[in-house]
């Protein structure tokens, strides 16, 4: 087994067991991509078992820091059939559903999703791409499915120096799945869709906005970087009159139009636009056109706190833009799904729009992602996906 020791000071991250050791803590040693090595403190300590990976600032995640723990099949085995007992606790009222996420349920770098039969799994470090076909048969057999579809081809793969692999792992046949939510009937494609096809994330806060959009008796509603239109269908369910989803994905556009035909909605009660949303907001505002409720979900802005003073601005923007548009009363449900922007300082972003635009609201609710994307004492920066859902005065 390989050792790594850490610098003097820099094994209090992993005391506290935290999962992450960057580049800049390693004093000496080194591994293969991937490989399980033992990390010690600079006086010889033992800390942890972790994957190597020898080209990412992230340089060691940590399997486990119990020293008698070996790394092998069975520790995989152990850790999935825990992933999978905590979510057959949860009611998720989908039969789509995040069985494994990463770092909070102990297995950095590996995404899983279920969609209905089938399986779809990110695996986005060095050490789970060491371990992918145990792991694939592992899913397998804990789930008792026979499809698994890979989706590696998030950003974090460039990172630790990992090509893109997509493709069936196991089994073969359609990509295209329909699943449920609520009552709701929504359709992805695992091939081609967002993350692994689609935002399970954002599962309860569609429901809670659709039980907005009915409290508050929102009849108008524009739905900004609406992807396939979850949140449309969402509002429509609550009982909207008129919804407009805007997004630059003529794609997406389309898929969200069936989806309003697909769960029985006249479709005169729904426009897609497919325009940039920052024009967008721009030409509603000059043609003096309002809203009842405006949802803000934009992509990733600040994928680290690197990237964070950049991305204040540009959310701080659209919401000062969604602000201006919302009738008196209306209802703003704005969304930042970057790690590199914690909870408070989004508040602080949102809340300079606010001021900008001559506008306050009452926060009604804080939102996250649903419960089996959990987040951990341990890891702050699992803390990814934070909303706000405003009233304004």
């Amino acid at each position: 087994m390989k050792k790594i020791t850490l610098r003097t000071g820099k094994e209090r991250s992993l005391v506290k067991r935290h999962p992450w050791v960057f580049e800049s803590s390693v004093a000496r040693g080194g591994g293969d991509s991937g490989e399980t090595v033992r990390v010690e403190s600079a006086d010889g300590a033992f800390l942890c078992w972790a994957a190597f990976s020898p080209q990412s600032q992230i340089r060691l995640r940590a399997w486990s820091f119990d020293e008698a723990e070996r790394i092998d099949a069975a520790f995989f085995q152990r850790r999935i059939a825990q992933a999978l007992a905590m979510r057959a606790r949860l009611a998720v009222a989908s039969d789509a559903v995040r069985l494994i996420h990463g770092e909070a349920d102990g297995l950095p770098g590996l995404i899983v999703d279920r969609y209905v039969d089938t399986l779809v799994a990110q695996f986005t470090s060095a050490g789970v791409e060491r371990w992918k076909g145990v792991i694939a048969d592992a899913l397998l057999a804990a789930t008792g499915l026979t499809r698994l579809y890979e989706r590696s081809d998030a950003q974090a793969r460039e990172w630790e120096g990992l090509p893109v692999q997509t493709g069936w792992l196991r089994g073969e046949g359609e990509t295209a799945i329909t699943i449920r939510e609520h009552d709701w009937r929504l359709t992805l494609d695992v091939a081609q869709g967002h993350k692994t096809g689609y935002y399970l994330d954002q599962r309860d806060s569609r429901r809670r906005f659709a039980d907005a959009v009915k409290q508050y008796g929102c009849q108008t509603v524009l739905n900004c970087f609406s992807y396939t239109g979850g949140f449309s269908v969402a509002a429509l369910a609550g009982g909207a009159g008129q919804v407009v989803s805007v997004d630059s994905s003529g794609p997406a556009l389309e898929r969200a139009k069936a989806h309003v035909a697909l769960n029985g909605f006249d479709a005169a009660r729904h426009e897609a636009w497919d325009a940039d949303v920052n024009a967008t907001l721009r030409r509603c505002l000059a043609e003096g056109r309002r809203f009842d409720a405006i949802v803000l979900d934009p992509p990733k802005f600040a994928p680290t706190a690197a990237h964070a003073e950049r991305a204040a601005r540009a959310y701080k923007d659209i919401n000062r833009l969604a602000f201006m548009l919302l009738n008196d009363g209306g209802l703003l449900y704005t969304f930042s799904c970057s790690g590199g922007i914690a909870p408070d300082l989004f508040h602080k972003i949102v809340a300079g729009a606010g001021l900008d635009a001559g506008v306050d609201g009452y926060i009604v609710e804080r939102l996250s992602a649903a419960a089996d994307h959990p987040q951990t004492v341990r890891f702050p920066e699992g803390d990814y996906l934070k909303g706000l859902g405003i009233l304004r005065r």
